[in-house]
């Protein structure tokens, strides 16, 4: 009797919800029937065109009522149909359009004033049971629009997931059906709609790894631009007619089956702790990967090895399912517990989230901690101080980063004259014209050597009559600290002695000695006429550019600029002259302290009062 009455609980599930819209006025007036409604699972839609059958949902579960059987015993099968708007039942005239094979009832092919309700009766002279389906006839129109094949497909879109590097056979659906029906073998078409472009693509698909044999699709090698919508149209013969309907199957890939199977609890690791408040609401995050499997698997949470549901205090705690990933097949599930107004007592309840599928099950311990409050009000003052200091900081180095980066070298860089036996601390190159020698000579030669006090080489005033111009340009660059390069439009010419200066200096910095070379743009130069020798220096050479009158005070960002380059000067003063020449001193240290030069006032000075009169 129990094996009876689950099955009957089964079919009440698949019926649905039950449905008083079916008559018993065809019955014979001393047979009770049963109803079972109208079943939702059993509704069929279909192409005005295309052959469909309707299966009898009283033998969807073979235990309780089998065709054979049922025969066996005088049950009989009976087919009647409710017109749409109509209301009274009409037993169904079968013919060569309409006909039933067993259990099933076909129409071959379907037309739009066959929708309607649809009832299967099973009876004999002492029982009688029956259940109702829906059939929709739709347009061709209604199912082709989107459709980038324009194939006429009116049912359900079958799931067939197919693992990667590995093989498949789709079957068309309903094919096994349609060959009882027909006359003949029935052939088969198949496409293919990519998911990427939305093209529908027609067999053979042009490789090897997708082949038809006979009715299937054979997949030798899933490969991932494979997937997508696949259809199928079954073509047949049945009494000189050609019948045929269409099916979709969607192919997607996943991981192959021969990867781990098992869950894994992704969050909350190992020795993870979560922090909680009291009397506040608690959300304890679990996530699980579960890879792909043609099976169920699920994820929950246990509060003191109890679920949810059973707790005494259950309406403090929930959970929140949802989907986070889902790749390939594999899909990773996050599990949210919630718990209402939390309480002391909650840091010794044991919190577990668990995973589970038909390969292996999971389980990690969620570890509380109560939050220690903090003094905001403190830890926010502070905050905002140091982020003031730090703007603040930020703004001056942004403005005056060359007058702190002199003043530094002032402070701690070191004076090249005790490292090194060089004679020069400068060496100008330049074109020989009259208004780039005009600048050199009043200019730069004017501050570098008076106002700064540095060493300055220039060739055509320092070299001796009747040397050769190469052994003593490569002399004087040898025995200098810098080479400053004056760039503009007339510099460097092939074969000019600016340009054998300038491949010194660059030969005297690949050699790894105490040698710099600085450009000074005297004039704005279009990249492409520079040399070769000039464009590859300038990717790694410092250029600063003299801009005119801008540029001649000596507080101009251009000195500074140049200052940075140039070696490091010390003053030393002994002695006292007086508290006069002593102020004038330390006013000449302060001025050149805040033009970020502190430390390149003079060379070496062993007379004190030449300086005095020089600042005064």
């Amino acid at each position: 009797m129990a094996s009876i009455i689950a099955p009957l609980l089964f079919l009440f599930i698949v019926v649905g919800r039950a449905t008083p819209a079916v008559s018993q006025s065809s019955q014979p007036p001393e047979t009770t029937c049963f109803d079972w409604g109208e079943s939702s699972q059993g509704a069929v839609s279909v192409v005005e065109g295309d052959a469909v059958w309707l299966s009898c949902l009283l033998f969807s579960h073979p235990s309780v009522y089998n065709y054979s059987s049922t025969q066996s015993t005088g049950h009989n099968l009976f087919w009647y149909r409710i017109p749409e708007g109509h209301d009274l039942e009409h037993p169904i005239t079968y013919s060569p359009r309409l006909s039933k094979d067993r259990e099933r009832l076909w129409l071959q092919p379907a037309a739009s004033a066959d929708t309607g309700l649809y009832i299967c009766m099973l009876r004999n002279k002492s029982s009688c049971s029956k259940i109702a389906m829906r059939l929709t006839v739709l347009q061709r129109g209604e199912v082709t629009r989107g459709n980038a094949c324009g194939l006429p497909v009116a049912g359900e879109t079958i799931q067939a997931p197919i693992g990667l590097q590995q093989g498949e056979v789709l079957h068309c659906p309903g094919l096994q059906e349609a060959a009882k029906m027909a006359d003949s073998e029935p052939t088969v078409s198949w496409y293919h709609e990519t998911p990427e472009s939305s093209r529908c693509h027609k067999y053979p698909f042009w490789n090897t790894d997708r082949q038809q044999r006979g009715a299937a699709l054979r997949f030798h090698l899933m490969l991932v631009p494979y997937r997508g919508l696949y259809y199928c149209t079954v073509h047949y013969q049945r009494k000189g007619k050609t019948l045929n309907f269409t099916r979709s199957i969607n192919v997607t890939a996943v991981y192959p089956t021969n990867v781990s199977k098992d869950p894994v609890i992704l969050h909350p690791a190992k020795d993870q702790v979560f922090t909680v408040k009291q009397d506040t609401e608690v959300r304890l995050v679990c996530r699980g990967l579960f890879p792909y499997l043609k099976s169920s698997w699920d994820i929950w949470w246990t509060v003191d090895g109890k679920t949810l549901e059973k707790l005494p205090d259950h309406q403090r705690f929930s959970r929140i399912n949802s989907q986070v990933n889902y790749d390939y097949g594999d899909r990773t599930e996050e599990s949210i517990l919630v718990i209402k107004d939390f309480q002391s007592e909650d840091l010794n309840r044991e919190f577990n989230c668990s995973v589970r599928n038909e390969r292996g099950f999971k389980t990690c311990r969620a570890q509380l901690k109560e939050e220690v409050s903090l003094p905001f009000v403190e830890l926010g003052c502070g905050l905002g101080v140091t982020l003031v200091l730090m703007l603040l900081l930020f703004v001056v180095y942004h403005v005056f980063w060359l007058e702190l980066l002199l003043l530094y070298r002032s402070w701690f860089g070191t004076d090249e004259r005790h490292t090194d036996d060089k004679e020069y601390d400068v060496y100008i190159s330049y074109a020989r014209n009259s208004e780039e020698e005009q600048f050199v000579l009043s200019t730069l030669r004017g501050v570098l050597e008076n106002e700064l006090g540095y060493s300055v080489c220039i060739f055509d005033r320092d070299s001796l009559p009747g040397g050769t111009i190469t052994d003593e340009t490569l002399s004087f660059v040898a025995r200098s600290r810098r080479v400053l390069v004056v760039v503009s439009p007339g510099y460097a010419s092939q074969g000019s002695q600016a340009l054998l200066e300038l491949k010194a200096g660059i030969d005297g910095m690949a050699r790894g000695g105490h040698l710099r070379v600085i450009l000074v743009q005297y004039k704005p130069v279009q990249r492409q006429v520079w040399v070769g020798e000039l464009r590859r220096a300038r990717v790694a050479l410092a250029m600063v550019r003299w801009q005119g009158e801008k540029s001649k005070e000596l507080t101009s960002r251009f000195w500074k600029r140049l200052r940075v380059e140039l070696p490091v000067r010390r003053v030393s003063i002994r002695g006292e002259e007086g508290s006069s020449k002593e102020a004038v001193l330390m006013r000449l240290i302060s001025q050149n302290s805040t033009n970020s030069q502190t430390g390149l006032i003079t060379n070496t000075v062993k007379e004190p009062q030449k300086v005095l009169n020089s600042a005064a």
